[in-house]
């Protein structure tokens, strides 16, 4: 039987910054995308914040209200990557099946080392602290979905072991939200089957789930009853998310460029709503269209400034659409992606004439962000879907699933 660590480096950009002015250990402290702006968002915080009760995610005037006296820092993407880079060389002491799952999480293969998986873990925690000044969270179990589901239980600086002999005792009570690859998408349509922990979907006809859920349903279902059996890469397999990108294959074809206008803005909403959320923003934009004989073409373009804009990715993906696609075949399917992504708040060339319309559409896209995380994707939407049922209907951003490889080889 293996033996899989996931480690997760606790408040990592928080955390990180705690180590480079330890006097921020001792007041309440945010990691957010923009300072500058109102419409920034939290990145990460520290323990203090987190007990004000800030949570990731939230506007910096909604953190504030909080916290009048919270410590705003910008994001420092190239130390948090040195940081991460130093904690996977300490993990290569002990394996080489190091699989990154973002800068701050990492799975570790540790089958057949001489100390047992609790022992190891024990160790990374003290020396994540002693060498790095960072506390660790670490999951060990039998295979990549409970181990990260240990990691998760408790936090911070703590080991979770998850053994195939008591998995159902501790998995299957926990609500399905905390099984990794369901989203609020699918945690709704299995609620709506009155599945609402992991024992439940484990307890469930897996050809039920299928029928519900497509793949994905005897996936989770698969997950729920330990049978992954998704490998964990190589430290030199393992490549970092360059990219921010949602595709759809839409309920009918789509016929003219109205239709793929209309598709073309659902997927641009989804990225940015995506990469606003990780403070992140872009600057090539990419397309992938696919006709209905299963034929495709790709194509990409890099903008003037880097964005998280909606807008601006829907109107560089259309100028792309129009310029490649000559609708010899209705479409199945397309797909917006963007890369080159940088953190918001990092250096850029500033204009003699600052743009305000531009930082207008900012605080509107990220508005009615908002109002979807508090009541719903479809709460507000653009006057161009709602007279289209099928693509209005459409929802990326809660639908994204990632699909591992291999899970049952």
């Amino acid at each position: 039987m293996r033996t899989i660590l996931h480690s997760d480096l606790n408040n990592f950009y928080a955390s990180v910054e705690c180590v480079y002015e330890p006097a921020l250990k001792t007041v309440p402290m945010a990691v957010c995308g923009d300072p500058q702006a109102r419409h920034g968002i939290v990145l990460a915080k520290n323990m203090i914040a987190k007990r004000a009760g800030i949570v990731t995610g939230e506007a910096i005037w909604q953190a504030r209200q909080k916290c009048p006296n919270l410590v705003v820092k910008p994001p420092n993407f190239k130390l948090y990557q040195r940081f991460s880079g130093l904690m996977k060389s300490i993990y290569a002491d002990y394996t080489f099946q190091i699989e990154s799952f973002g800068l701050d999480e990492c799975w570790l293969d540790v089958t057949g080392h001489r100390m047992s998986g609790e022992a190891i873990a024990d160790e990374l925690r003290r020396r994540s602290k002693e060498e790095l000044g960072l506390t660790l969270s670490v999951g060990v179990s039998f295979n990549k979905i409970f181990a990260k589901l240990g990691s998760d239980m408790k936090k911070p600086d703590a080991t979770t072991v998850i053994g195939y002999e008591n998995f159902r005792d501790k998995v299957w009570p926990l609500p399905t939200g905390d099984l990794l690859f369901v989203g609020p998408a699918t945690r709704r349509k299995l609620a709506s089957r009155n599945l609402r922990t992991i024992g439940d979907i484990a307890r469930c006809d897996p050809q039920a789930l299928r029928a519900a859920l497509g793949k994905n349903g005897e996936m989770l279902w698969g997950f729920a009853n330990g049978l992954d059996r998704t490998p964990v890469m190589n430290l030199d397999q393992s490549v970092a998310v360059k990219s921010v990108g949602n595709s759809t294959t839409t309920p009918r074809d789509i016929q003219d460029e109205q239709d793929a206008h209309m598709v073309l803005m659902v997927l641009s909403e989804s990225v940015a709503e995506r990469l606003r959320e990780q403070g992140l923003r872009g600057r090539t934009v990419s397309l992938w269209v696919r006709d209905c004989d299963l034929s495709g073409l790709s194509a990409q373009r890099k903008l003037g400034d880097h964005t998280a804009l909606a807008s601006e990715i829907c109107r560089c993906a259309l100028s792309l659409f129009r310029e490649n696609y000559r609708w010899a075949k209705p479409i199945r399917s397309l797909g917006v992606s963007v890369s080159d992504l940088e953190f918001e708040g990092g250096d850029e060339q500033l204009t003699m004439f600052p743009d305000d319309a531009r930082e207008r559409r900012y605080e509107l896209e990220t508005a009615v962000g908002d109002i979807r995380r508090r009541f719903g994707h479809f709460a507000i939407q653009r006057a161009c879907l709602i007279g289209c049922r099928e693509f209005g209907a459409i929802n990326p951003r809660d639908d994204h699933t990632i699909h591992p490889v291999g899970w049952r080889n």
